[in-house]
């Protein structure tokens, strides 16, 4: 059930590789839209870059970005972020990645949601299958510390087993207090980490 909308909407920060899929804008008027219904003001990456815009393609323009959404980092209390597998491959965004650390850093609660929720290292699995013809074996043992038992044909071991991407995402999500929620329906699979965003900002906010 929907939080009821007050008069205090908590700033959120709406982060993953939604900037780069096909009518971003629009996708993320929609994730606002939801994020109201839960008393909170989605903060898109867009919502900073209105002068970045004008500027042609290249390494400033790419700078005005990163700045503009640092800032908008630093001014939400909170963070909303897609971990999706990116470019058709395992890993998530990496830049999404980035701002993970950093709200961790700036210790402000965190949330996360997934349409895969398929377990890394079998997403790792079936990319080197899907992509290239290939299969995992095993690692042999060594007195190297792992977090797995799998390596890739390059010999890279593949980590973080029971989770659902790299642990120190999942971890940091964590400490920040959060969890990943799972639907294979996009929208759906928003509207959960949301409510429970939500629930905690409202809960801390009644106790302060």
């Amino acid at each position: 059930m929907a939080q009821e909308t007050s008069e205090i909407l908590f700033p959120v920060y709406l982060a993953g590789d939604l900037v780069f899929r096909k009518e971003a804008i629009l996708l993320f008027e929609k994730l606002k839209s939801i994020c109201f219904e839960y008393g909170l003001q989605g903060v898109a990456p867009f919502d900073g870059q209105a002068e970045a815009r004008s500027l042609s393609p290249g390494r400033e323009t790419i700078l005005a970005f990163v700045d503009a959404d640092k800032e908008l980092m630093e001014s939400s209390v909170a963070g909303l972020f897609c971990i999706d597998p990116f470019r058709r491959s395992s890993e998530m965004d990496p830049g999404t990645a980035v701002e993970i650390g950093y709200m961790l850093g700036l210790q402000k609660p965190m949330e996360a949601y997934t349409v895969d929720g398929r377990p890394y290292s079998e997403k790792v699995s079936d990319y080197w299958r899907d992509a290239w013809g290939n299969y995992l074996h095993n690692r042999l043992p060594s007195d190297a510390p792992a977090s797995g038992s799998l390596e890739d044909p390059d010999g890279m071991l593949v980590h973080s087993e029971g989770m659902l991407q790299n642990g120190m995402i999942e971890g940091f999500i964590e400490m920040a207090g959060g969890q990943v929620a799972i639907d294979t329906d996009f929208f759906e699979a928003f509207r959960k980490a949301c409510q429970r965003l939500s629930k905690r900002l409202y809960q801390n906010h009644q106790e302060t």
